[in-house]
């Protein structure tokens, strides 16, 4: 719903500042005019005596070592955030790039009371299973609305790292079923169920602060301090001298080393028995200290990861949503295809990740064919549409060189020895997918 509300304001153009414009009252402003204060007003040093003593209250129940101070979200306006002492500033900072349009903006206020936008809030839905039946509608008119190119599909959720952590999984997913083209259910952690995959990612990255997240996170030490963590590639980022036309030469030769250390990464991994599914990166590294590449050195990295088969993936959770002069930060990069993920976050005061129609496998493998797949261990069996079917299907499988015995009215069931291995079964389904296949 903040998205919709988002959206709404930037199709509309709304705009904070105007000249001369000062904080009337504390009632609702009708005009942006008179929506915001004049300066800055400093009455205390910050944090100030009210901030303290809340910080030591909220000490009480939780940790609170990152705090700054309290604020007074109530008072603050626009450009200016007014903290529990009575203190404003001009916040050049927005709760770490989240605010899009300023403090209690008139047009988004207006629309988070609108009744008709109400129950979504009070009522909480699970997108997942039970979505209004507006969603699809709510969906299209807004976030679609400003997909990045190439990019159709669209999976909502509700913050910056779980944005990432699931787009981690829609790539191994991929990977898993369009690459290797195997699919195995798994709930023991092991393989061939559970991959041995990898994403591959940057010094100097910040992705989120979730265990998948936080292996793809190389911005600060105490993020990842005696947290356990995955064993996945790290690639070096460009370290660019400025002024940038002073250093042309060294900076290309900068990126192409890091490019060459890419590519020589997700041969290394692959050899390690730890393909490479994706490759993350920031547009523009933030919380690792706002380094940026050029538009070469992405359209490089993205030629690289499809040359290898890896998904690729921009995180756009702190540079989307306008901050870079364009909507989506990749689109400096000139190209129609930048990405197989766009994940977002923070300004457009929602969570998710767009993605490519390629990033959709269809998990449902010749369902006019067989269903009911069942079994324990390697008791198991599945169903042909009919009798006939499965005697074909037998009949194929064997003149292939594979062994499967029929059950029942329609089923083909299986029945490997327990020195059964995966090799074996990777011969198996290769064998069999070629007989499906072919069927008619």
């Amino acid at each position: 719903m903040a998205s919709v509300l988002l959206t709404f304001s930037l199709r509309h153009n709304l705009r904070l500042v105007a000249s001369g414009c000062r904080y009337v009252s504390k009632t609702a402003p009708k005009t942006l005019s008179e929506f915001e204060y004049d300066a800055p007003s400093m009455k205390t040093p910050v944090p100030g005596p009210k901030s303290q003593e809340l910080k030591k209250q909220l000490g009480e129940i939780q940790n609170v070592g990152a705090i700054n101070f309290f604020c007074n979200y109530e008072e603050s306006r626009g450009n200016y955030l007014v903290d529990a002492d009575g203190n404003r500033m001009l916040d050049l900072y927005t709760q770490i790039s989240s605010v899009p349009i300023g403090y209690n903006h008139p047009a988004l206020m207006k629309a988070v009371t609108n009744p008709n936008n109400l129950s979504a809030f009070v009522n909480r839905p699970a997108l997942g299973i039970l979505p209004p039946e507006n969603f699809p509608e709510k969906l299209i008119e807004t976030l679609l609305s400003v997909a990045p190119s190439g990019m159709t599909r669209l999976q909502t959720m509700a913050c910056g790292s779980c944005s990432n952590e699931n787009a981690f999984k829609s790539m191994f997913i991929w990977y898993r079923v369009s690459v290797l083209a195997c699919s195995y259910v798994c709930l023991f952690k092991q393989a061939p169920g559970c991959p041995d995959l990898s994403i591959l990612s940057f010094m100097g990255g910040f992705h989120g602060r979730t265990l998948g997240c936080l292996a793809t996170t190389h911005s600060k030490v105490i993020h990842k301090l005696d947290i356990p963590s995955l064993d996945w590639p790290i690639a070096p980022f460009p370290r660019l001298q400025y002024p940038l036309e002073e250093f042309a030469r060294e900076n290309s030769q900068e990126e192409a080393r890091c490019l060459e250390e890419v590519e020589d990464l997700i041969v290394k991994w692959r050899q390690k028995g730890k393909p490479v599914a994706g490759v993350v990166v920031e547009p523009i590294q933030a919380e690792g200290g706002d380094n940026h590449a050029s538009s070469d050195f992405f359209i490089k990295l993205r030629n690289i990861a499809r040359k290898h088969g890896c998904a690729f993936h921009a995180d756009e959770v702190q540079t989307g949503g306008g901050a870079t002069g364009k909507f989506w930060a990749h689109e400096h990069w000139g190209t129609d295809d930048p990405a197989d993920i766009v994940s977002f976050s923070k300004k457009m005061l929602s969570g998710g990740y767009y993605h490519t129609d390629e990033l959709q496998p269809d998990k449902t493998q010749y369902p006019h064919l067989l269903s009911r797949a069942r079994g324990q261990g390697t008791f198991c069996a599945i169903d042909a549409r009919d009798d006939v079917t499965r005697d074909n299907l037998l009949l194929k499988t064997r003149d292939k060189g594979v062994l499967l015995g029929g059950c029942g009215e329609r089923s083909i069931r299986f029945r490997p020895a327990l020195v059964f291995k995966e090799h074996h079964a990777h011969q198996f389904l290769n064998i069999f997918n070629d007989v499906l296949a072919e069927y008619k």
